[in-house]
């Protein structure tokens, strides 16, 4: 796939590394250090990726207009520049829970940034028969990330305290920048238009296309509302683990690491499925399973039937995710015309950002008003409904043509 290739995905592996051993970090922070509860936990879960989406907004389409590889080198040494001020303010005694809130607010408006870059980068640097293979391998690295992360996270803080997993993500952080440093090459020199100054307009075009579209505007509604329902059981599945059933911090995270296996077979599987049955069944079919799994946590009870019930749930979760997340990432790309990419991925991880947020805060307060679990389990049951907002393919949703432009050295860029 080529020596660039190799240093963007080398680049990917150990942030996403770091980030796998911060593992939910900043709630069990919360947790053991500062004693919150389930609202406050699901605060610091949803307010810091609500105003971080929301500070992103204007990104997007700045990013559209600036070269790709220096955006998300800055947003990786700003992301390690956050994130080290909590084991600093840890040490001094100084830490609560508006830091950790407005660390997380930086991280996510870094993280939607360095996103919609990567993405518009990756798009420049393949061919479009390469983007799957791409991603796959992507999520591949992500869900490796997740088997050696959480356990060794949670060893790290039960050995070392609880804030050693954060100065261990922003290390990362660093190293990433490093790696896509090394990546080099040319990019593709901003037109004319893109120098001009930045129009009320252009924060809205992300949205109007992927709204406008046929192809991706039913896969937009249903990421939206599926990966918020997956994600808003996992705070109050975190209070009830770590506090009332007794879990130690290590068993929480092997709970969510051994399953990650499934999300390497899925990786794997992407791309044979697609070749097989077309790209929009195998989307509508791993829609379809990952929705089966997550009303047992409901049901988790505590010592090891209750480990490996989570375990197997989560198991089938993570593997139909691994098969929907790089088949739908790589529609995104080939519906979205090269001169809109930042500005459509922008726009849909700042919307899935903020939907999540909220339904996280919600479902804080229901699971502060009825407990843990009866949260858990009305998060599951809606999640049941969501592969009806696939609806069956138009004739029309074709991808957008793409010219990606040769390297330096005159040739096409390959991965």
């Amino acid at each position: 796939m080529g020596r660039r290739f190799g240093w963007l995905w080398a680049a990917y592996s150990v942030s996403a590394l770091g980030t796998c051993l911060a593992f939910d970090a900043f709630s069990v922070i919360a947790v053991i250090a500062l004693h919150a509860g389930p609202a406050e936990v699901a605060l610091l879960a949803a307010t810091g990726p609500a105003v971080g989406a929301v500070a992103a907004v204007p990104l997007g389409p700045w990013v559209e207009f600036r070269h790709k590889r220096p955006v998300m080198i800055a947003m990786d040494l700003i992301r390690f520049a956050a994130l080290l001020t909590v084991p600093a303010a840890y040490a001094l005694g100084a830490l609560g829970l508006g830091q950790l809130l407005l660390v997380s607010v930086v991280v996510a408006a870094a993280d939607i940034t360095f996103n919609a870059a990567s993405g518009a980068f990756l798009k420049s640097l393949l061919p479009a028969d390469r983007l799957l293979t791409a991603n796959a391998r992507f999520e591949s690295a992500n869900w490796t990330a997740l088997v050696l992360g959480p356990p060794l996270g949670g060893a790290a803080i039960g050995l070392f305290g609880p804030v050693t997993t954060v100065a261990a993500n922003a290390v990362s952080f660093l190293l990433s920048a490093l790696g896509i440093r090394a990546v080099g090459g040319g990019e593709p020199r901003p037109t004319p238009r893109d120098t001009q100054r930045l129009r009320a307009g252009d924060l809205l075009d992300g949205w109007r296309h992927i709204l406008a579209s046929p192809a991706l505007r039913p896969l937009f509604f249903n990421s939206l509302a599926g990966n918020a329902l997956i994600m808003v059981a996992a705070p109050p599945l975190a209070v009830l683990m770590l506090g009332p059933l007794g879990f130690a911090p290590w068993q929480y995270g092997l709970a969510f690491a051994v399953p990650c296996l499934g999300g390497l077979l899925g990786a794997r599987l992407a791309r044979p499925l697609v070749a097989r049955y077309g790209q929009w069944r195998v989307l509508c079919a791993a829609s379809a399973l990952r929705a089966v799994w997550p009303l047992g946590l409901a049901f988790v009870m505590p010592g090891l039937p209750g480990l490996l019930l989570v375990m197997v749930l989560e198991f089938g979760v993570i593997t139909c995710s691994a098969v929907y997340s790089p088949v739908s990432a790589t529609r995104r790309l080939e519906h979205t015309p090269d001169d809109r990419v930042a500005r459509t991925l922008s726009a849909w991880s700042i919307t899935g950002k903020a939907t999540t947020a909220a339904a996280t805060a919600l479902w804080g307060l229901l699971a502060s008003l009825t407990g843990p679990r009866t949260a858990i389990a009305a998060a599951g049951i809606l999640l049941l409904a969501t592969p009806l907002l696939l609806r069956r393919e138009t004739a029309t949703a074709r991808p957008s043509p793409a010219t990606v432009p040769p390297s330096p050295d005159g040739s096409r860029p390959s991965r």
